[in-house]
């Protein structure tokens, strides 16, 4: 990580501890715009699982990410970004579900379907019975397979029931009852975050350690935390700025390491 990429990350954590103390429109947009690439990094990759444009995606994910910061809880001790993207793929999701079908099916497909579905009755009239798909493909000038596949891939739009029931060995369940539980996901990657969190703040020398703590978790002003460790006001901020650079580098060091 470079020095000016754990600056951000220090300055969004402050802004965000901020915004927690005295919510005000000036801040939120400034934390908007920093973490405006998190919000991009999730349009493209839903983009490519669906027919909405990225643009549209990323302006519904700014929904999520304003929802993030306003709902954001420093003192949870997780990081934001962990916490905000799924506000942020929730919204998009939320967007795709209204707007219907979430697979991405070619448009020349969804010509040739339409086109099929004429043709098939058609040649149904004319013969008096259901004509295969070699016949329809023929019609439409296409490979067989490729019709195939058109019908395959148009029919897979169609939502599923959670309802609708799935066979496992001898016995069967419900669609959703496969489904993982959100929720509990959820509170396990707050509960990974925070531990992770905590053994970045152990790295710390004592006194910065207490800084940070004092400030972000016990809403204590930096006077306030001066009087308390025995130092400046301007030392508890260079203190807290030092400390929060090694965290974000040690966190990032994490990373890396269970990424190899």
């Amino acid at each position: 990580m470079t020095a000016t990429q754990s600056s951000l990350r220090s300055h969004s954590m402050e802004l965000l501890m901020a915004y927690h103390q005295n919510p005000s429109v000036a801040t939120r947009n400034h934390l908007v715009r920093l973490n405006a690439g998190l919000v991009r990094k999730i349009a493209h990759r839903v983009s490519h699982q669906c027919a909405e444009p990225y643009e549209d995606l990323e302006q519904i994910g700014y929904l999520g990410l304003i929802r993030a910061i306003e709902r954001f809880n420093p003192a949870q001790g997780c990081a934001f970004s962990s916490f905000a993207v799924p506000y942020i793929r929730g919204e998009m999701l939320h967007f795709l579900r209204d707007r219907g079908s979430t697979v991405k099916v070619p448009r020349r497909w969804q010509d040739l379907q339409k086109e099929g579905q004429r043709v098939r009755l058609e040649l149904a009239k004319e013969s008096g019975r259901q004509p295969m798909d070699s016949e329809i493909a023929e019609e439409l000038g296409i490979d067989v397979q490729e019709w195939r596949e058109i019908r395959l891939a148009v029919r897979n739009r169609l939502p599923l029931s959670l309802d609708a029931t799935v066979q496992q060995l001898d016995s069967s369940i419900t669609l959703g009852e496969t489904l993982p539980d959100s929720r509990y996901q959820a509170m396990q990657r707050l509960e990974e975050d925070r531990q992770q969190l905590q053994r970045a703040l152990n790295q710390l020398e004592d006194k910065t350690r207490a800084a940070i703590e004092f400030v972000f978790f016990s809403d204590l002003s930096r006077k306030e935390v001066a009087e308390r460790i025995g130092v400046s006001p301007m030392t508890v901020t260079r203190r807290i700025q030092r400390g929060l650079e090694q965290m974000v580098s040690f966190l990032q060091l994490q990373t890396i390491q269970t990424d190899s």
